[in-house]
């Protein structure tokens, strides 16, 4: 978690305090970027990402990347660990790249996939998710399906899985672009799993309850590893804030006492937490 000493050198801090429960990588960037906003922040990741014992999966998806109308990559580390596995002599896929976020744009560039063949909400978006992606993406499923005259159209869709195996995530996409007519490979490139917190972390966990910080989601699966880690925080009174009406009805039904939304898009969020009561 950071300490007080990170806060120092950026523009004066805004209250109400937000704690940023991303993957580290991820948490660290995000509680940066928002005290350079003036949102005083801090980070306790609840989400521990990790590579996969074995690559063969990733391997073959590469070797046939190049046969799918498009590559969808649910986040930045689904980009990391997809391109650090590229075997010797393969190029990029000659293939769109879709993501759901700047985000994960980002390492889509980062890893040199052409930018004019990457498919992604704006910044501005109000919402990155599938749904936003898929306003996109539809015209060039139905352009491919309707112009299929062998192969049947296909995507590969890169994602994490959890602890024990499972596929993470939501398959909404995957069910649209099946209706639509494709085919829909999975890949799984990491693994999402709960961190071990330490006695330090608990005990802030505890204290944020009830201080007044905000606990800042984009996933529900960090606030049921918060819970497995401390099962006891007295819920009913914290505030937590949601990136999507999905994470902030199961914060609800978790027992959460408030639970705000807040824009996904980082500018708009530093402005939503600034104003709130």
């Amino acid at each position: 978690m950071s300490s007080p000493a990170d806060m120092t050198g950026g523009p004066e801090l805004n209250h109400p305090r937000v704690i940023v429960t991303r993957p580290e990588r991820e948490a660290m960037a995000w509680a940066q970027a928002l005290r350079a906003l003036g949102v005083d922040s801090e980070t306790l990741p609840l989400i521990e990402i990790a590579g996969l014992s074995e690559a063969s999966g990733l391997v073959q998806a590469w070797q046939a990347g190049a046969h799918h109308l498009a590559v969808m990559f649910v986040s930045a580390n689904a980009v990391r660990f997809f391109m650090a596995a590229q075997p010797e002599g393969l190029a990029v896929p000659n293939c769109r790249a879709w993501s759901t976020g700047p985000g994960t744009r980002a390492a889509l560039l980062a890893s040199g996939w052409p930018e004019g063949l990457i498919d992604s909400p704006d910044e501005k978006a109000a919402q990155f998710d599938s749904e936003a992606l898929w306003t996109l993406v539809a015209g060039q499923v139905q352009a491919a399906v309707a112009e299929a005259v062998r192969a049947q159209p296909s995507v590969l869709i890169v994602r994490g899985a959890d602890a024990q195996g499972q596929v993470a995530g939501r398959d909404w996409l995957a069910q649209q672009l099946e209706s639509e007519g494709l085919q829909v490979f999975q890949a799984v490139a990491y693994v999402r799993q709960a961190p071990e917190l330490t006695p330090e972390q608990c005990q802030r966990a505890h204290q944020a309850m009830t201080d007044g910080s905000w606990w800042l989601f984009s996933s529900s699966e960090a606030a049921q590893h918060l819970l497995q880690a401390c099962p006891d925080l007295p819920l009913s009174q914290a505030r937590a804030l949601a990136t999507h009406p999905r994470i902030a009805q199961r914060l609800l039904a978790s027992g959460w006492g408030r639970v705000d939304t807040v824009p996904a898009g980082l500018a708009a969020q530093a402005e939503s937490i600034k104003s709130l009561a």
